[in-house]
């Protein structure tokens, strides 16, 4: 076997193996047994049919390129050991095969990604400041009326909808006397005293009753999210389809007893505790983000590998769809939204995607330079932790067994204590 090497632009390299005619044959022999065990030819067992009839039936290209699959198979992984010992392979390999033909040399070419060079700048002392967290006491209350909100006891009511009612409409939108794209919908559900759609919606609503029709004209701000709408005057054609009054949950020590608590108080620091760890986790993520860019500024990367990025645009994006999906959405809905193929949207990703993969690469470097390694036992005690936590998923103790999945979750692990190693090093 004689390997050939090239290195290519943006961190590839290429490697073209030639094996020879002499060293291919057992390679045709064992490509040949394999498919007259796959193949039923009448009159023959399994694995026991001469070369010349299973050249006949299948075709002798069939051979060839079963044994040149099981050549590069067997192959593959010195040629890349032996050639490539001064960079590091990401990614899958590419492999294309370039010469075969009965009685020749098999060629076959390898282009890989390596990791590129990186230069790491400071990453210690650098003074990031995390944001103290207190929570308003208005947020408090905010939540303890929404949840008051939420057990309100609904009774339809034949008279006209007055503020604090429920009202259900079918809503119809116009511009210029033209159904508006977008613009129809409906059981929308509004509560009078709370903007809908526009400021003031609501306010026109009121004194309507079941089966009325209520025809009126609002004006849209000319930062409004529904860019068709922004900035014009827009014209409603609403049909009220029912009007409840709503009495509001009182909001004292009842209210309390339906999470299981006892007191009102227990139920305002039940939100604040909530409100406080979620305004803790912001604050830590903003502060992490603002080290990470700041380590990257002062950093210096080759060329990166396409692959790499495109690979990593790919990730982004079906993170994307899975949370639209999570929510009930169709990602092809929001592809319409916002008027953009899924090329398109990947382009947009791709800036994203370059920065992810910098971010990797560094946090890799980091562990590299300070010998920051995952153990076997750290591996198997993060194992055992998902089993406890997600044991009645079935999905979760087959997705642990899977061959690759150690080394995913040893590198997410690695990623986690150089990002520990950081924050002790750089936030205060």
């Amino acid at each position: 076997m004689k390997v050939t090497r090239k290195d290519l632009p943006k961190s590839q390299v290429e490697l073209v193996v030639e094996i020879t005619a002499e060293e291919f044959a057992p390679y045709m022999e064992k490509g040949a047994q394999k498919l007259s065990q796959e193949i039923k030819i009448e009159g023959f067992r399994p694995g026991k049919v001469p070369y010349d009839i299973l050249k006949q039936k299948v075709g002798e290209m069939s051979i060839l390129e079963e044994a040149a699959h099981l050549a590069i198979h067997k192959t593959i992984d010195a040629a890349i050991d032996e050639n490539v010992k001064d960079k590091e392979p990401v990614g899958q390999p590419r492999v294309e095969v370039t010469k075969l033909a009965p009685g020749n040399d098999m060629e076959y070419k390898i282009i890989m990604a390596i990791l590129p060079e990186i230069t790491l700048g400071e990453y210690k002392n650098l003074g990031i400041k995390q944001e103290e967290v207190k929570v308003d006491e208005k947020d408090i209350e905010k939540a303890v009326n929404e949840v008051a909100q939420s057990r309100a006891k609904e009774t339809i009511t034949a008279e006209g909808a007055k503020d604090g009612d429920k009202v259900i409409v079918d809503l119809e939108m116009f511009l210029g006397k033209v159904p508006a794209e977008e613009g129809q919908t409906k059981d929308l559900t509004v509560l009078i005293g709370k903007d809908y759609l526009v400021p003031g919606f609501d306010k026109q609503l009121i004194g309507g009753k079941k089966g009325e029709e209520k025809h009126f004209s609002l004006p849209f701000p000319e930062d409004h999210h529904q860019q068709n709408f922004a900035g014009k005057v827009v014209d409603f054609k609403v049909k009220i389809k029912e009007v409840y009054n709503r009495e509001i949950a009182p909001i004292d020590d009842s209210l309390a007893r339906v999470f299981g608590l006892k007191k009102l108080d227990d139920l305002k620091k039940f939100f604040h505790d909530n409100m406080e760890h979620r305004a803790k986790d912001q604050a830590a993520q903003k502060s992490e983000i603002a080290l990470l860019d700041k380590i990257l500024e002062k950093s210096n990367f080759g060329d990166l590998p396409e692959s790499l990025i495109q690979n990593e645009g790919q990730l982004i994006m079906a993170e994307l769809e899975q949370e639209i999906v999570k929510y009930g959405g169709q990602f092809e809905d929001y592809l319409k939204s916002i008027k953009k193929t899924r090329e398109e949207l990947m382009l947009e990703l791709l800036p994203q995607a370059m920065k992810r993969v910098k971010s990797a690469l560094m946090l890799r470097e980091i562990a590299k330079r300070e010998d920051l390694k995952i153990t076997t036992e750290e591996i198997e005690a993060k194992i055992a932790e998902l089993k406890v936590q997600y044991k009645d998923d079935p999905n979760v103790e087959k997705m642990v067994k899977e061959p690759g999945y150690r080394s995913y979750l040893a590198n997410i692990l690695a990623n986690q204590k150089v990002i520990k190693k950081l924050r002790e090093w750089n936030i205060s």
